[in-house]
């Protein structure tokens, strides 16, 4: 199993919209490493739900249900999706400042390339981040 990093702009796809949904697809990746992340996933992998722009915070957990495949939106036929499904949220969401600051964390690729939207996680940043978001790893 591995762990990962989506990033998503709250008014374009929400973690409440994600919640609604169940599952869904993670489509409208277009950057060339962040599409070799989600081809690199495979089903039974968790993500974190990270909602960019303004609120720049890890909110909820998602699981890779469906591995990569193409994307129908993406009409070059270069890119692809994953599926999705809400697991649960983060009791306390946990902000991009205080990954910034943490020593343990700001190794990440969320602090080194801030525009990649889909990013590994190790499993010591991911066991940290559930400890400081109040949940189970």
């Amino acid at each position: 199993m591995a762990y990962w990093l989506l990033k998503s702009e709250p008014g374009a796809w929400s973690w409440d919209d994600q919640v609604k949904a169940k599952t869904s697809n993670w489509d409208g990746v277009r950057n060339y490493q962040a599409a070799n992340n989600l081809k690199a996933m495979r089903g039974g992998d968790f993500c974190f739900f990270y909602h960019s722009v303004n609120e720049k915070r890890i909110v909820g957990i998602v699981e890779v249900v469906g591995e990569y495949r193409p994307d129908p939106s993406d009409e070059s036929g270069r890119f692809g999706m994953v599926l999705v499904k809400a697991v649960k949220p983060l009791a306390t969401p946990v902000g991009l400042a205080e990954i910034k600051n943490d020593p343990k964390l700001n190794h990440l690729a969320l602090v080194r390339q801030s525009r990649l939207s889909v990013m590994p996680v190790d499993d010591a940043a991911w066991q940290r981040i559930c400890r400081l978001g109040g949940v189970a790893p």
